[in-house]
Parts: structure tokens; C-alpha cells; sequence
């Protein structure tokens, strides 16, 4: 399997290649150069465990770059018994009416969606590195829970250096603690004076210095990182596969950078039985007016909301989604050429279409989002947090005819506050990280700017050359 810049102007890359760059040397994103399909083994995969699935998942798009053996332990590492998850469904599913469920993402070590990929990257990074003898410089800009999830996934790694680039009071000071209070010596948390597309902004700068990315062993490990896409497909296509019968199930995903909805879209062209996914976004809503629209444009600057991890301007998976749509390099190059000069750019209307076939769009303010709080609370008795209840908000629950599947895409303890003003109950922190509020923090404040970002990886890099 091999894979291909969404931007064109890159060689192919192996699976190993890409995972470990993170992004294209053209600014691109990997994508493979074909779509694998697992046939009639999709059926099988409700009722697989879920390290099981996701061997079979990662051989599909490592192919020979991965043994058998390798993969085995790579996913046992990440899922099996001795896991970071606390539980033995990496993934519980909920039922909340006669066909509407809840996917509880966030049994992880972070409290959030983000831990189920990052769990899986650290032993394949670890894998690779150790056969090539090689160290990396892992950088990651997050809109709140990516940070955190990157940090508890490798902060034990003995040949990786992760820099975490977060927006200053963009983010909650639980998420935040996840970041800067790791204790770990590889770990260098880095608040910048600004939002999150400012932190992206600096990441995407760095990888196209190609001399300093060089020098340092760059990789990344947002949802730029095909790994990642590739990881989170796997409960898409679990749950999808659990609940098909008779026909197709559709997914609400509350999105930000749109990387966990992209990796439905993945679950699907594998054979996933999947229907429709909505996108919900809060009111920094670009992929909700794209889909609508046509038209994909940021706006001035992001606003700052109850769902801080969904703050972003610029989703970088959308990327993805158009060069699928278009399977043109040179068309998606040009498109996010007038995105950086103009801010936006229309999507060719064959191309919509496309989209629309499986996605769709729609947003909810921070009232709607406070007022679905309250609402699962008394309705159904638990909390939940302000990203998941985006979703419920944005996509209320329809009249079924096939089940519909929402995801909870953090602990609400990740956001006390808010929870706490919405249903008068304040969500404790679970017992593995009760005293996270007790751990020393590390912290290194720097303004928006990508050459102070690389004068302090030059400094602490034990990459760097």
C-alpha cells in the first residue's frame, strides 16, 4: 500500500513513511492510492474484540510494511488487557431509545476520544523507530483534547521528544493540566498567544521548512497523521457492523478539525455498513456552511465557545474529502493556494454532491449546547460534555427508520464548569487522575510566532542535528 499527497506534489510514500511524517513535503495530506475494501469480513467485526479489529484494520492499509507479528503487538499494546483503557469495551455503546445510541468514547487515559488513536500510534511508533534506530520530533497543536491524549500516549517513549503547541485561555484547565503536568521529561507544553488555527498555522510552517524538519525528525500527530484516521475508523466500523442489521446506520460526530468524521468515511469505503454521517459543529462552523454552501471560508478569527476543542477555522480533514470527491491534485493544491491568499474557495459542484451523498452539516450556539446539557441530564440521568451535547443539539434525535449513532467524544469532568451550570451537579474527576490538580505544571508561554516555536525545539530536541 502506498500513499499519495492530496496536493500532488509529492513521491509516494509507504505506510510507515507517511505515518511517520505526519504531513507531505508539499503541504498535502497522505492519502492511499487506492481504497482497500475487507468484503464480507466486515460482518465479523461486532463481534471481534476490538484489538482483533483493529489488526485487521491496520493490515489493510499497512499491508506488507507490517508482519503479522508486529501488528499483533502493536494493537495489543494499544487495546489488549494491559491497556491505558479502564475498561474491557474500549468503546461501550449505549442505548437510549428504540434506535438511538451513544458511543462513549472516552474511557481513556486523557478522558477523550482522541486517547483510542493516540494509543495505537505510540507502540506504532515505537515499532518503526526501533527498526530504523531512528529518534522523532513530534509536534501537535490542540484545540484541547489532542494535547493531552499525545502526552499520556508518549510520554514514556524513549525516542520521541513531543511539543505541544496550545492556545492560551482556549482551552479548560483540565484539558490544559493534561498537557502541562505530565511530569515527563519528553513532554514540553507550549501555550501560544492566540487560537488554535494560529497553532496549526505554526505546525504547518514548521513541516514546510524542509531544511529544519529534516533536521529535526518532524512528525505530527494531529489528524493530519493518516495513522489516526485509520485508528478511529475502527469503531466506526465495529459499531456500524453491531447494529446494521437490516440496512445502514447513520453517525451525528461533533467536529472541529473533522478528522474522527473523516475516519467514518473511511469505515464506510472499507464496507462498513454506514449511512449518512452528520457533522456538528458549534458556531466556528465552516463545515457546516461548506456543506451547505459550497462554499468553504474561514472567518477573521475563531470564537471562543463551551465546546473549546471545536474552536478551529480551518479543518484540515476537509482536504481529505475533497480530493476524493475531485481525485484531483492539482485542483485541491489550487484550492487551498486561494484559501491561504483570499480565504476561501468554492467546491466544484460535482464535487458537493459527492459530499452530500454521506455528509451532512448543521451547528448549534453555545445556549443550545447548554440547554442539551440539561436535557440529557433530566431526560436520560447522566452528564455529558458540551462537545457531545453539540451533536444532540445539531442534529436532534429524528424519527428513526435506522439507527443513529451519537458520539461522546469526552469525559464531562474535562469541562466542570460548564457541566456544573447546566445541571447543577459539578462531575468529578475519575480515580486514575483525581489528583491531576496536584501534579507540578511545565509551561512554556511563547507569542504566535513559528521561529520561537523552532528556536525552543532546536534547544530541547534530543532529535535535533
Amino acid at each position: 500500500m502506498r500513499y499519495t499527497s492530496t496536493r500532488g506534489g509529492a513521491a509516494p510514500a509507504s505506510f510507515l513513511d507517511a505515518v511517520l511524517a505526519g504531513l507531505a513535503p508539499d503541504g498535502g495530506l497522505y492519502v492511499p492510492e487506492a481504497w482497500p475494501s475487507l468484503g464480507g469480513w466486515v460482518r465479523e467485526a461486532g463481534l471481534r474484540d476490538y484489538a482483533g479489529v483493529a489488526s485487521v484494520v491496520l493490515e489493510a492499509f499497512a499491508g506488507a510494511a507490517l508482519s503479522p507479528a508486529a501488528r499483533h503487538e502493536i494493537t495489543q499494546r494499544a487495546y489488549g488487557p494491559q491497556s491505558a483503557f479502564d475498561a474491557s469495551a474500549i468503546t461501550p455503546l449505549i442505548q437510549l431509545g428504540a434506535n438511538h445510541w451513544l458511543l462513549d468514547l472516552a474511557r481513556g487515559p486523557s478522558l477523550a476520544f482522541k486517547d483510542i488513536a493516540m494509543q495505537l500510534i505510540a507502540p506504532l511508533y515505537d515499532h518503526a523507530l526501533a527498526e530504523r534506530d531512528q529518534r522523532l520530533t513530534v509536534v501537535c497543536a490542540t484545540s484541547g483534547d489532542t494535547g493531552g491524549a499525545a502526552v499520556e500516549a508518549l510520554k514514556k517513549s524513549d525516542r520521541v521528544d513531543l511539543f505541544v503547541l496550545l492556545p492560551k485561555g482556549r482551552v479548560s484547565d483540565v484539558q490544559r493540566r493534561f498537557m502541562t503536568a505530565s511530569g515527563a521529561a519528553n513532554v514540553h507544553a507550549i501555550e501560544i498567544d492566540s487560537d488554535f488555527d494560529a497553532c496549526q498555522a505554526i505546525v504547518k510552517a514548521l513541516f514546510a521548512d524542509a531544511d529544519f524538519a529534516g533536521r529535526a525528525s518532524l512528525s505530527g500527530v494531529n489528524s493530519i497523521n493518516w495513522a489516526r484516521i485509520v485508528a478511529q475508523s475502527v469503531y466506526f466500523l465495529r459499531t456500524a457492523s453491531a447494529l446494521s442489521a437490516p440496512g445502514p446506520v447513520d453517525f451525528v460526530v461533533p467536529s472541529g478539525n473533522m478528522g474522527d468524521a473523516f475516519a467514518g468515511f473511511v469505515a464506510k469505503k472499507l464496507g462498513a455498513p454506514i449511512g449518512r454521517i452528520g457533522l456538528a459543529t458549534n458556531s466556528n462552523n465552516i463545515l457546516a456552511r461548506a456543506l451547505q454552501t459550497g462554499r468553504y471560508e474561514r472567518a477573521a478569527q475563531s470564537l471562543a465557545t463551551i465546546s473549546p476543542a471545536m474552536d478551529i477555522q480551518v479543518a484540515s480533514n476537509f482536504e481529505r474529502l475533497l480530493y476524493d470527491a475531485t481525485g484531483d491534485a492539482d485542483l485541491v493544491a489550487g484550492a487551498y493556494r486561494a484559501l491561504a491568499q483570499s480565504g476561501g474557495f468554492d467546491a466544484p459542484p460535482a464535487a458537493l454532491a459527492a459530499m452530500r451523498e454521506t455528509f451532512s452539516g448543521a451547528d448549534a450556539n453555545d445556549a443550545m449546547t447548554k440547554a442539551e446539557i440539561t436535557r440529557f441530564f433530566e431526560e436520560e440521568g447522566a452528564l455529558i460534555c458540551p462537545h457531545t451535547a453539540v451533536g444532540f443539539a445539531a442534529f436532534p434525535q429524528p424519527a428513526a427508520d435506522r439507527p443513529v449513532v451519537y458520539l461522546a467524544t469526552a469525559h464531562p469532568a474535562k469541562f466542570p464548569e460548564t457541566v456544573e451550570e447546566a445541571t447543577g451537579v459539578r462531575p468529578p474527576l475519575p480515580p486514575k487522575c483525581a489528583d491531576l490538580y496536584d501534579r507540578p505544571e511545565q509551561v512554556a508561554a511563547l507569542p504566535a510566532d513559528a521561529e520561537a516555536v523552532k528556536a525552543l525545539i532546536r534547544e530541547r530536541s534530543r532529535a535535533w542535528v
